[in-house]
């Protein structure tokens, strides 16, 4: 399987009396491009973030680029770019502005073509206070393009995107694969998922209840996972 970027073995949290996650053992290899499935309430959302140290384990381990995300919760955060269902920008900035401050934190210069390859290069200078749902994913994205990530957590990328968007997205998705970085993005755009991505995990009321190849993952599965 070579080098692996994630791995979790026996990972479960809760949410008060709720198993949100139940003993979920998986691995996804490094540089791979990986659909995490599953309907509303599986536990995709608490388990990209228990992956991004948002959010800590009530029982099992996880390591992400080689770091445990307890015992090595800052070198999984230089590791990891996650793209949550927040957008955390700064309303009263434009989208150059945002994306400045990005890469100040980063300690590097802003890479100016970002804003054009997420197509934002005609709104750089408006405020973020203006752009629509869709645009607003769009700058997310580019932030992520920006950090240079070994590993990106991409939560329900295409929400908010219209088609044009859809491609940018799958572009930059593509973009993250010929730097060598790992995706794991969690989608109900299950088809769609199996095309685009090497590997998929379905997840059901918190346990992983299939892995393997994209293009083999049993709809029927998904059919049957927890209902919203």
């Amino acid at each position: 399987m070579g080098t692996l970027a994630v791995e979790t073995i026996g990972l479960s949290r809760r949410y008060g009396r709720r198993w949100a996650l139940r003993d979920v053992s998986l691995s996804v290899p490094q540089g791979s491009v990986v659909m995490l499935a599953g309907r509303n309430g599986s536990g995709k959302s608490t388990l990209l973030r228990v992956l991004a140290t948002a959010l800590r384990p009530d029982h099992g381990s996880a390591r992400v680029a080689g770091h445990d995300v307890q015992a090595g919760r800052d070198g999984v955060r230089q590791a990891v770019a996650l793209l949550g269902h927040q957008s955390f920008l700064y309303e009263a900035l434009s989208a150059r502005e945002n994306l400045a401050v990005a890469a100040s934190l980063l300690g590097r210069p802003l890479d100016p073509g970002v804003l054009a390859r997420v197509g934002l290069a005609a709104r750089a200078d408006d405020p973020v206070s203006s752009f629509s749902a869709g645009m607003r994913k769009r700058l997310s994205l580019g932030r992520v393009l920006l950090q240079h990530k070994p590993v990106a957590l991409l939560d329900e990328p295409y929400g908010e995107l219209d088609p044009p968007g859809f491609e940018l997205l799958d572009g930059v998705i593509a973009e993250l694969r010929a730097r060598g970085a790992t995706v794991v993005m969690a989608t109900h755009l299950v088809e769609h998922g199996r095309r685009l991505c090497d590997r998929a995990l379905l997840l059901d009321e918190g346990q992983l209840v299939w892995s393997g190849p994209a293009a083999e993952m049993p709809l029927d599965a998904l059919r049957g996972s927890a209902a919203p």
